[in-house]
């Protein structure tokens, strides 16, 4: 008899390791992957799409384009991207809430496969400028998934697990850039004649996500607060923690519910817009911590590291034809910090991984610029020194700012605003990287080997203001969360004892929220942690 007891929690376990697990990788890979697949493929073909733009123009005009003009062609190709993906952070909150958050990842693959349509036929169409529409396309469909897919993570996944399921989003974005750099090596489809095939492959992962995804459940939160559904709640959390609907949980979302109708007089809370966010002197501390931890993401240099690495793994002697080898070591790096970030994160805490990855940014940030300073002045070493400095500087952003920036609007804001957190924070994201893709050849061209002192501001200013004002999130409950930005905001709220209006229906009987209470099973819960 006590064994039989002992076998079904196990099973159950398993099942709901299982199918969290799997809901992860088929959210992920339609999702945030796309985003750093999208980023990397398009470095190995740089120079055949320059050469189909000039081409493509001398046909239609008879005279070729100058390397400024071409430069400016291939300037725009690129920033459409991040233009693209500006518009998919604005619609990606008003698309999770009108659909929900899973229905919205899958039709975001729409954006996806009309953009790989464009890339395979623009060389047909003798059409460079298809490929500025397919990026932007591209672009879409990374800000929606860079807005959404943490949102799915951070309501589906149990409050002990929440940090490292969220921060599963960085991983599989730098497991992106990591595989973009693979595939497009020569010996793949980084060939000149397989360029068009490159850029269009990002449409597997969005069928595979558009095939897997759908067997998976709806974000139970998001069921029971913006749906009101609570009998497909307590479904979809059942599948989630192996057949079950942990107490613990039901009544920290039934009290979520119940407060959001206090403050909108029995009603349930509409959906907040970006501009009434600004407004809330209630959230003006999360607000200005989310805000400031996107921009920051994004205006610390990371991406121009990528693009710097290729002159200093030249001058450090390597081979041109053998850079592209040496270069999938820089995702490679990314993706190795984010799998030990990912298993640190709930031991260590967000609040240190996010301030100490700027910390140690800051301090390569000075490294590198005196290596670069050397090394321009014939000192023996220093382009080696600066290569290692390479790796560092992606590993400790890998390790961090990379995974935590996308869990915090999850995290510190209720379900009524949080997807208007996440228009905000990916719109400061998608605009800084947009700014620094067109800014930094200039600061190369103004500062030289002095070009990363901006981004050393960058992090030294987001390490103190992220170390000053950020409460750490883990293991706790909402409510505790706001009860330390109120702190800050300055807002005294009355505790009040909410009551459920109607029974709830838990493993088949009917039960009152006190009983929910005073009887609570956190074995759901405690074996999905074991699974994992």
């Amino acid at each position: 008899m006590s064994s039989s007891s002992d076998t079904e929690p196990t099973a159950a376990g398993k099942s709901s390791g299982r199918t969290l697990a799997l809901t992860v990788c088929s959210a992920a890979i339609g999702g945030t992957f796309q985003y750093g697949y999208n980023i990397s493929i398009i470095n190995a073909p740089t120079s055949y799409i320059q050469g189909f733009i000039n081409d493509t123009y001398m046909e239609r005009w008879g005279i070729g384009l100058e390397m400024p003009q071409v430069t400016l062609v291939w300037t725009l190709i690129v920033s459409a991207f991040s233009l693209g993906g500006l518009l998919g952070a604005l619609i990606g909150g008003p698309l999770a809430v009108r659909f929900g958050r899973k229905n919205t990842l899958l039709l975001n693959n729409s954006f996806l496969f009309a953009g790989a349509v464009l890339v395979l036929t623009c060389r047909a169409a003798k059409s460079f400028e298809m490929l500025i529409v397919a990026r932007f396309l591209v672009g879409m469909n990374s800000g929606v998934s860079m807005n959404v897919q943490p949102m799915y993570f951070g309501e589906s996944a149990p409050t002990h697990l929440r940090g490292a399921v969220a921060f599963s989003s960085a991983v599989f974005t730098a497991f992106g850039i990591f595989l973009g750099q693979v595939v497009g090596l020569t010996e793949l489809l980084g060939a000149k004649h397989l360029w068009p095939y490159l850029l269009a492959s990002n449409a597997l992962p969005g069928l595979i996500q558009l095939f897997t995804l759908p067997w998976f459940p709806e974000s139970p939160r998001y069921l029971l607060i913006d749906r009101g559904d609570k009998e497909a709640c307590m479904k979809a959390l059942g599948r989630l923690r192996g057949g079950e609907a942990p107490v613990q949980e039901m009544e920290e979302m039934l009290q979520e519910l119940q407060q959001q109708k206090a403050a909108n007089s029995g009603s349930a809370a509409s959906a907040k817009t970006p501009w009434s966010l600004f407004k809330s002197r209630d959230l003006r501390a999360q607000l200005r911590t989310v805000m400031t931890a996107s921009s920051s993401m994004m205006l610390c240099g990371n991406d121009s590291i990528y693009f710097y690495a290729y002159y200093i793994f030249l001058a450090a002697g390597i081979p041109p034809d053998k850079i592209q080898y040496v270069t999938i070591g820089t995702g490679a790096s990314e993706f190795t910090a984010s799998i030990l970030s990912n298993l640190l994160i709930e031991r260590v805490g967000r609040r240190y991984l996010l301030v100490g990855g700027y910390g140690l940014m800051s301090c390569w940030t000075v490294v590198f610029t005196v290596a670069l300073n050397l090394q321009s002045r014939g000192v023996a070493g220093m382009a080696y020194l600066s290569m290692a400095c390479v790796f560092c500087y992606i590993l400790s952003f890998g390790l961090g700012p990379a995974g935590v920036t996308g869990i915090l609007p999850a995290e510190i804001f209720d379900q009524a605003a949080r997807p208007a957190a996440y228009m905000v924070a990916g719109s400061c994201m998608w605009i800084s990287l947009f700014l620094v893709g067109m800014l930094f050849p200039f600061i190369v061209k103004g500062l030289g080997d002095f070009c990363f002192l901006p981004f050393l501001v960058v992090c030294v200013v987001s390490a103190l203001c992220l170390g000053l004002t950020l409460p750490e999130t883990k293991g706790k409950t909402l409510a505790e969360i706001t009860a330390e930005f109120d702190r800050q905001n300055g807002v005294t709220r009355e505790m009040q004892d909410t009551q459920l209006d109607e029974p709830v229906t838990h493993l088949g009987k009917a039960c009152s929220f006190t009983a929910l209470t005073e009887d609570p099973d956190p074995q759901p819960t405690a074996r999905l942690g074991r699974e994992i």
